[in-house]
């Protein structure tokens, strides 16, 4: 297997296939240039890695071909160049680099050096390679108006957006808090005929009923005390878009009668007074709540749920996605990091194996909030763990949560524990457990038969002769 593309430019006939050889004994793949004119003609073809190229030459010298690589408008791949030169013309060496040449060798070649800054070369290409390409499975597969996941529920959400937001239908939107409900809702308008009119979002819990009501609907002047003017409602900014209503399940009786008109027949009247008012307005609705419990409980309108709720798109916990949590961890990174005017080029492996570890009961606010609070402390180049919060650092005695776990999941993790401890004898564990070699036998048996990516902690952590993949 090649370990990379080399483009060998040098005017010495000798030189440069010898050096051609003995690179393509060390498994590269190796095409080579007289001048600076061949290389151009080859690169098109041959699209190399690297270019390796001599700095004096003549026609167009080393100096020369760099820039042409380094001008867009004639290359835009994302190729290394380290340029060679006598010992004795060093400073010309010195302003290749300057000009964007990755590294220079003097000659003749010292084939070691050469090997070591290849591999040097060719690693730090391949990561930024892979940088770019997590960049463009953020910014395009798996980027949704800034919502972020590749997991199999939400490419489900994403389908079910693209599905309902040519319609002018309500849309409930079900989920815990921080999954990103208000998101999913300015996608939906964002894709809609209506994304060139008004966006309008209201939280229904952070108001009293009766701001509740003049904040939907507006108020005349004097309706009440402090009403100096007439006001238009949410309702009335949204003529022609879409207005989002977050929390839906916290609106009381008598403002749910006024919505339900609404929903029904598209007009309403301003608080305290007798004019009745038409908007066209698409109304999506969220709510963290039960509202099949809210109705059978006598706290929310059964008919006003189903005028809502004609297409339901449930949101997933971050729990149940939590192969998203390493694109989430990069996303919030890459934008906290802009934001604070920092360069940081990812996590270490600690930090990504504790993010990937914890349940986020808080769902992906927690982690947004989390990242942000990385990136301010981080000093180094990557978000480390000791950059994370506490609670995100695993126990020494494990990650089992107690209250907060099953007795399955505790008679597990002291199993699996005990069994570790033990170097893997089942009659060393069963000792020290109390328990009889079979039943730890068939408990091993059964962990291995369960089905892989459960969401606790423990199960987080591969078993003794398991397989991760």
């Amino acid at each position: 297997m090649s370990k990379g593309r080399v483009l060998v430019v040098d005017d010495e006939a000798n030189a440069r296939a010898a050096l051609a050889e003995l690179l393509r004994a060390e498994d590269y793949t190796v095409e080579t240039a007289g001048d600076g004119f061949k290389a151009l003609g080859k690169i098109a073809d041959f699209n190399p890695d690297l270019v390796l190229t001599d700095l004096k030459m003549p026609g167009m010298d080393g100096l020369q071909l760099l820039a042409k690589l380094r001008d867009e408008r004639v290359q835009d791949r994302d190729i290394c160049v380290i340029v060679m030169t006598a010992f004795g013309a060093i400073e010309s060496a010195v302003t290749a680099m300057k000009e964007g040449a990755a590294d220079y060798l003097t000659k003749p070649l010292n084939l070691t050096e050469l090997m070591l800054v290849l591999d040097r070369e060719f690693e730090h290409l391949r990561l930024r390679r892979e940088a770019g390409t997590l960049r463009a499975r953020l910014n395009e597969r798996y980027s949704f108006e800034n919502i972020v996941g590749s997991a199999p529920v939400m490419q489900d959400v994403f389908k079910t957006v693209a599905q309902v937001a040519s319609s002018r239908a309500s849309v409930l939107i079900t989920g815990e808090s921080g999954t990103g409900k208000e998101l999913i809702a300015a996608a939906i308008h964002q894709r809609s005929p209506r994304s060139k009119g008004p966006f309008v979002k209201l939280h229904c819990a952070a108001l009293a009923e009766t701001l509740l009501e003049s904040e939907l609907f507006g108020h005349e002047r004097g309706s009440f005390t402090g009403a100096a003017a007439r006001r238009e409602g949410r309702f009335a900014q949204a003529n022609g878009g879409t207005l989002f209503l977050d929390e839906i399940g916290e609106v009381s009786p008598a403002v749910q009668v006024k919505l339900l008109r609404f929903l029904q027949e598209h007009e309403f009247e301003r608080v305290g007074g007798n004019e009745t008012v038409r908007v066209d307005v698409r109304v999506i609705a969220a709510t963290n709540r039960d509202l099949k419990a809210a109705i059978a409980s006598g706290h929310f309108r059964e008919d006003l749920y189903y005028r809502l709720n004609v297409i339901t798109l449930p949101m997933p916990p971050l729990r149940e996605r939590s192969s998203d949590v390493p694109l989430l961890a990069v996303h919030f990174l890459k934008k906290y990091a802009a934001e604070n005017g920092k360069t940081l080029e990812g996590f270490s492996e600690d930090a990504l194996s504790r993010l990937s570890g914890y349940t986020w009961p808080g769902n992906v606010r927690e982690l947004e909030n989390v990242i942000e609070r990385a990136v301010v402390l981080a000093t180094g180049s990557r978000v480390t763990g000791a950059e994370l919060p506490p609670h995100l650092i695993p126990r020494r005695e494990g990650d089992l949560m107690i209250p907060g776990s099953t007795l399955d999941a505790i008679e597990r993790h002291a199993i699996l524990k005990t069994l570790e401890s033990t170097g893997g004898s089942t009659s060393k564990a069963a000792q020290i457990l109390g328990m009889s070699v079979r039943k730890i036998q068939y408990k091993l048996h059964e962990y291995q038969s369960a089905p892989k990516g459960g969401t606790t902690a423990i199960e987080s952590h591969p078993e003794p002769g398991s397989q991760t993949g």
